[in-house]
């Protein structure tokens, strides 16, 4: 699975009700969700995201409700991949779930700037930043995590058969 974009950075502490505020919880429409993704945090988000870019982050990204809306807007959005310090936990399992990739790697999430051209290879677990010229080095993600990826996501991978 290979990744490039240009990165968007954002802080410690995003959570999904900045993701995805709340007064929009009434669809589960991806492209509703994607319209007003990140608008509370980052009013420019929407407007300026590129499909292929890549989200850069602090620590726990994704924490307070357990809601899957948060990763399905961000992937609706366009975003091909969130590189982040750290993530809480059910949003870690959610953006699997929905085929969102999501990787830790704090240093990679701390060097990279806004606009940096990213290029990301999970299969080796390389994030190049394009821009500086600096490799990562992070944890390749397992063989059924790929697959549940590729495939869009956990529901799909079950109708298809990939996972019983």
């Amino acid at each position: 699975m290979k990744y490039t974009g240009n990165a968007i950075k954002y802080g410690d502490n995003v959570d999904t009700d900045v993701i995805i505020p709340a007064r929009y919880l009434n669809t589960s429409a991806p492209e509703e969700l994607a319209a007003h993704c990140m608008e509370d945090l980052d009013k420019t988000f929407v407007s300026r995201v590129q499909k292929g870019d890549i989200i850069t982050a602090g620590l726990n990204f994704g924490c307070g409700s357990s809601r899957e809306h948060a990763p399905i807007a961000i992937k609706a959005s366009g975003v091909s991949l969130v590189i982040a310090k750290s993530f809480a936990r059910i949003f870690y399992r959610n953006a699997i779930n929905i085929g969102l990739a999501i990787v830790e790697c704090p240093e990679a999430a701390e060097e990279i700037n806004e606009g940096d051209k990213i290029e990301a290879d999970l299969d080796n677990g390389i994030i190049h930043d394009l821009t500086t010229g600096k490799e990562y080095q992070t944890e390749p993600f397992p063989e059924f995590v790929q697959s549940i990826i590729e495939n869009g996501g956990l529901m799909q991978s079950i109708a298809k058969g990939i996972i019983k």
